[in-house]
């Protein structure tokens, strides 16, 4: 098969289009011919070697496509299903191995690409606003990088729900999008200083929680737009690590939480990951989440892809077509 294979770390160029032997399923596994892949931010820090992978590897976790094979044992799923995830083994690739209990069956009325595009996204925005915040109307929350794939799903989740939601967005295009999405207000940071626009716009009483996947650029202001005992969920790093910090800066801020979760631990069980995906996949079929596909890449210019979302030029999901 084809896959994209990185035998040094580095940046998007040390991915190269090669072909390997096909995988095969063990016992619990099932393997998959992907049909569309998702790219996430992820798959950049192992490319970097930010998160350690053994070399070489295939990159990749994310994608949807149809059970070709399955292991001894398995039960949860059988060949010719069309299933999901967010826990393939090498999913930049034609064929990918995933075990059984981690693939979620699409429904006849949700497609492949659908279903690659909503999983780690869409499971993000459910879990951040379920578990790690329960956001409820009249809630005010700030979202950072309103106009990415989880921003504008955070954004339809918050309008959904009955909250106020304030985006961050770096131009007036991506005002617009996070304003469709369900952003009552927008903060271009590039031009203005988004404590003092949620000052503004919140007339001093600030936010609930703050949903931040920025990460370096963000963090230390995000603290200053929360109420007393508010919530500061970062869940991502795109503009780098947050650095150490002396956690006592939260006790004179507001006695605020702080949480640095991750999807995996919010889908630990097969039941929790029924739960969570069944939602999602509900609300897109009936209409009430709307996926953002921003583009479509084919397998083998995984590094174009892979710029332009260092290069912050995508809005909502970038999916690979093997």
């Amino acid at each position: 098969m084809r896959a994209i294979r990185v035998n040094e770390t580095g940046g998007p160029e040390v991915m190269q289009y090669e072909t390997i032997d096909d995988p095969v399923p063990a016992a619990g596994e099932a393997l998959v011919q992907m049909e569309f892949i998702g790219v996430n931010f992820i798959d950049m820090y192992h490319r970097k070697g930010l998160y350690k992978s053994a070399l070489p590897f295939t990159p990749g976790t994310e994608g949807a496509g149809t059970v070709v094979a399955v292991g001894s044992g398995v039960t949860a799923v059988k060949v010719g299903d069309r299933v999901a995830s967010t826990n393939f083994v090498g999913a930049y690739a034609q064929l990918a191995l995933a075990k059984s209990d981690r693939l979620v069956r699409l429904p006849e009325s949700v497609g492949t690409r659908e279903g690659a595009a909503a999983m780690l996204q869409g499971m993000t925005a459910q879990y951040l606003t379920t578990s790690v915040y329960p956001l409820k109307a009249g809630d005010r929350c700030l979202v950072h990088a309103a106009a990415g794939g989880v921003g504008l799903l955070l954004c339809q989740l918050g309008r959904r729900i009955g909250a106020h939601v304030i985006g961050t967005v770096s131009t007036e295009e991506k005002a617009a999008l996070a304003h469709q999405a369900g952003a009552e207000a927008t903060i271009l940071y590039t031009k203005q200083d988004f404590v003092a626009e949620v000052l503004r716009l919140t007339g001093g009483a600030k936010v609930h929680v703050v949903y931040d996947s920025v990460g370096a650029t963000t963090f230390l202001k995000s603290l200053d737009c929360l109420v007393v005992r508010g919530m500061m969920a970062l869940f991502g790093q795109s503009s780098g690590p947050v650095a150490p910090f002396d956690p006592n800066i939260l006790n004179p801020k507001g006695s605020l939480f702080l949480t640095r979760p991750t999807l995996g631990h919010y889908v630990h069980t097969p039941e929790e990951l029924a739960w969570r995906a069944g939602e999602v996949l509900t609300w897109v079929r009936d209409g009430s989440l709307v996926l953002n596909i921003d583009r479509e890449v084919p397998l083998v210019h995984a590094a174009e892809a892979h710029r332009a979302l260092e290069g912050r030029r995508t809005t909502g999901k970038v999916l690979l077509t093997p």
